[in-house]
């Protein structure tokens, strides 16, 4: 990536960062997306493979209610499918007991699923971008405003824009950019205080060549009150199969391989023999990720200041705006929430345009 001087650089490659760019683009404004990883998606991660079906390491289930998402969807011709549940699941109260299989009661509100794989809509909003527009492995370490524009720096480049608009998660923002003039104490207080979604997950997956779990007398929805998974459902696509989960976070410590064996040993308690007959497992530690989380100085609560009215403002002279899943007013911390807050900064920066 040579020296460029775009009007518009967006700090991030991800839902956020991507629907910016593509919504800009729609209204005649070109953008510069700077991603500091080797691919595109953040908190949007899809395993492929030909054998097996795609694995979400990250976002992956909507609602009815996430009007905002679903209205995208339709626009970009994307459809969605409903979780399978299935109409037993598994419950494990406490460890002296052996797991029950009980009914589910009726599910007014499912969960849905994109169809073939959540990083679909990632691939769709980054083809209808021009290939220049994305620069990948270009982390942003400082943002210094001059009297006339603002200097981007990356490991290797500098780039001049007239905006940037972050869609990192507030925290990260706080911890890894060092911005002159410094941010306003009381933004870089509430972002270093703000919850950053998925920062905690440790997401597992094991692939099996038959979904033994679909007979009558067992069920692929798991909720454990012992672990180490707390939950985990069907994650089979066609004929392709698995089954996904959520591993508690004190686990984060441990190695690959003993999380694994401890995901075994529980899967064993519902199927028996069966939960050898694995393909692959598949493993993402959210916590281990240098461009979406940043440690916390001290305990933060599920979606802690997401959506606060500060993430609404302009910084540096009007020429920093902040995007993100975060800073949504409506289901912060979602993909939902990725929406909604792309949209409301390209309202926002629509208005300081037209100054």
């Amino acid at each position: 990536m040579q020296t460029s001087d775009p009007d518009i650089v967006i700090i991030g490659g991800g839902f956020s960062g991507l629907l910016i760019a593509y919504l800009l683009q729609k209204k005649g404004v070109m953008s510069t997306i700077l991603e500091a990883r080797s691919r595109l998606g953040g908190r949007i991660y899809t395993l492929r493979s030909n054998d097996a079906p795609p694995i979400e390491m990250g976002a992956t289930w909507l609602g009815k209610k996430h009007h905002h998402l679903l209205d995208l969807l339709d626009k970009l011709d994307i459809d969605i499918c409903e979780q399978y549940m299935g109409s037993k699941g598994y419950y494990e109260p406490m460890s002296v007991t052996p797991p029950q299989l009980v009914d589910l009661p009726p599910n007014e509100e499912p969960s849905c699923r994109i169809t073939g794989g959540t990083n679909n809509i990632i691939k769709v909003l980054a083809d209808r971008l021009e290939e220049n527009q994305i620069h990948l492995d270009q982390a942003v370490k400082t943002i210094r405003k001059t009297d006339t524009t603002l200097e981007i720096q990356t490991d290797s480049d500098l780039i001049k824009a007239d905006f940037a608009i972050s869609t990192l998660p507030p925290k990260l923002l706080a911890d890894s950019i060092d911005c002159s003039p410094s941010l306003p104490d009381e933004l870089t207080d509430i972002a270093s205080q703000t919850h950053t979604w998925m920062a905690e997950s440790i997401k597992v997956a094991l692939t099996f060549e038959e979904p033994f779990w679909r007979h009558s007398d067992s069920s692929g929805t798991i909720f454990s009150n012992v672990g180490p998974v707390s939950e985990m459902y069907d994650h089979s696509t066609n004929k392709h199969y698995a089954l996904k989960g959520f591993m508690n976070n004190t686990y984060q410590a441990a190695t690959r391989e003993r999380r694994k064996k401890l995901v075994i040993e529980q899967l064993r308690r519902f199927y028996g023999e069966k939960a050898d007959s694995y393909g692959a497992y598949r493993e993402l530690v959210w916590e281990d990720e240098p461009f979406s989380y940043s440690h916390y100085e001290q305990p933060i609560f599920p979606h802690q200041h997401n959506g606060h009215p500060i993430f609404q403002e302009p910084f540096l002279n009007n020429r920093l705006l902040i995007s993100g899943s975060e800073t949504a007013t409506e289901f912060p911390g979602y993909m939902d929430g990725a929406v909604e807050s792309a949209q409301r900064t390209v309202r926002q920066l629509k208005q300081l345009l037209s100054r």
